[in-house]
């Protein structure tokens, strides 16, 4: 906190300091016997009214009066990783938007609205998709990529968005970041803002690729260049359609692994690799509940990391949910690393986009 040389806490933010990163201290108690002080650090993304608005790293948005500050100062953008590759959040961001690409895609300025849709037949209504309408595979490549200027007003920009997806049958989704330089920490207070719902956070990490190559002799490991019959009979999402095999096999240079079944049963584990320049992206590693445990999924990414290696990548990128401490735990012990986190607002008054096989885990 910033201190005067008197001793006395003092703030030293202003509003014009709004889309800076800053550390707060306020009076949490102020009524109690004990003053109790909370710090905070996190964008400023607004200064209204006497309330400020702080986003912290993770999303979270903390309102904080101003008559409660006691000290505050403008602090450096969060420290760079000290291991792993250097990467920016707009460069993380386009890489992991081409391993699920859309379908048919439209720029408003700097802003990219994706979709990958399909007719809803009458009598079919999967996923608990509106007749007539179009039911979207993953959020990731039905959502809104906002890196930069929309060239409009945001109220104009987020009215032709939600034109946008209604010509489609489709919620309007808004994927945002916060945490990492260059992410969109103040749009993610304006969409919160303007009744915008969070549906989904999770959070991009990174590492070196080598050492996940060295996790394990990858033996019995099969690689292919599309998901067959049986590597979808793993996949967690069930009725996978013509739309979702279009996104699943787009990419640059897409690679599927599959560890055969007993017996002719489907995969023990599967697991998919999106090779992108200097990056390797790994999604959908999925091991039979009964054969957890052995180590199968760590052969699945060895494997993929080893072909992508051979095609020249050397930094690795995958997506993970807070609450997947399995997952947390095998990526933290080859390197990885909390890059930045990313959100999915969806429109106000707009259900749950329906998407096959239920919520994803954090990587679509």
């Amino acid at each position: 906190m910033e201190i005067s040389a008197g001793g006395r806490f003092e703030v030293r933010i202003t509003a014009a300091d709004v889309g800076k990163r800053v550390s707060v201290r306020r009076l949490s108690d102020a009524g109690s016997a004990g003053e109790k002080f909370t710090d905070t650090v996190g964008v400023l993304t607004s200064w209204d009214d006497g309330v400020l608005l702080i986003t912290r790293r993770g999303g979270e948005s903390v309102r904080i009066a101003e008559s409660a500050l006691v000290a505050g100062k403008v602090v450096p953008a969060a420290p760079a990783r000290r291991r792993g590759p250097a990467a920016s959040y707009p460069e993380l961001a386009r890489v992991a938007s081409r391993a699920w690409p859309p379908l048919e895609s439209e720029r408003l300025g700097e802003w990219e609205l994706r979709a990958a849709v399909q007719k809803v037949p009458r009598e079919a209504r999967p996923w608990g998709a509106v007749a007539g309408r179009r039911a979207g595979f993953t959020r990731r490549a039905n959502s809104v990529l906002p890196l930069g200027d929309p060239g409009l007003p945001l109220d104009a920009a987020l009215v032709a968005v939600r034109r946008w997806y209604g010509e489609r049958g489709l919620p309007a989704y808004v994927q945002t970041a916060t945490g990492a330089e260059g992410a969109q920490d103040r749009l993610c207070a304006e969409l919160e803002r303007r009744g915008w719902v969070r549906e989904v956070t999770a959070e991009l990490w990174i590492g070196a690729l080598a050492p996940v190559a060295d996790l394990a002799e990858g033996g019995g490991v099969l690689l292919s260049r599309t998901a067959d019959e049986a590597w979808l009979a793993r996949y967690r999402r069930k009725g996978v359609s013509e739309v979702a095999l279009r996104v699943l096999n787009g990419g640059p240079s897409v690679w599927f692994a599959t560890v055969p079944g007993a017996g002719g049963e489907a995969p023990a584990a599967i697991g998919r690799c999106v090779v992108d320049g200097r990056w390797a992206g790994f999604a959908a590693v999925e091991v039979d509940p009964g054969q957890r445990r052995r180590g199968l999924a760590t052969e699945v990414m060895a494997a993929l990391a080893r072909r992508a290696l051979d095609e020249g990548a050397s930094a690795a990128w995958l997506q993970v949910e807070e609450d997947n401490e399995g997952a947390r735990a095998l990526y933290a012990r080859t390197g990885f690393g909390a890059h930045h986190a990313y959100h999915h607002y969806r429109e106000p008054g707009a259900g749950a986009a329906a998407v096959p096989g239920g919520r994803p885990r954090g990587s679509e």
